[in-house]
């Protein structure tokens, strides 16, 4: 995503119009407007002011992407009650169909037992709780998915 489109999706997120934001930093309208369709480029004070008013940092700002703030928001704004009515795995399968299929060809209770010795390891070494030690293996194991799947 370039700086244009991130300066108008962060604008957006925080309810605000071109109007308001040119009117708190002191700028035209058509300023704005050129910052989001990229014609033009706010200087790095500018960029730092936008960034106080949108509530984030310059880096976030500049990196900034709707889908991956959408879904931070999701996850800071669900809790046990929500997690409780979700299935994750009806939910996911729609996007990745194996985890819907999976179940009648691969010997679960084998990869169960594993899993859990792996686990309870973590647990016995590390002293962390079931969850943390479900946190880091889920981690670890998405590790070394993003190394192999480098390396193809």
């Amino acid at each position: 995503m370039n700086l244009g489109n991130s300066l108008f999706h962060a604008r957006k997120r925080r309810g605000l119009s071109q109007e308001d934001v040119a009117e708190k930093l002191g700028v035209s309208r058509q300023t704005i407007s050129k910052w989001e369709t990229g014609e033009t480029i706010p200087d790095i004070r500018q960029c730092k002011r936008l960034a106080v008013l949108y509530q984030m940092s310059l880096d976030e700002l500049i990196d900034f992407d709707i889908n991956t703030a959408e879904i931070q928001e999701m996850i800071k704004k669900s809790g046990e009650k929500a997690d409780e009515k979700i299935n994750w795995t009806n939910e996911w399968g729609k996007k990745y169909p194996i985890l819907l299929t999976y179940q009648g060809k691969v010997n679960i209770p084998n990869y169960a037992y594993r899993i859990k010795t792996m686990l309870d390891e973590l647990e016995q070494e590390y002293k962390f709780n079931a969850q943390d030690a479900m946190l880091v293996f889920k981690d670890i194991l998405y590790n070394v998915w993003k190394e192999r799947s480098g390396s193809r």
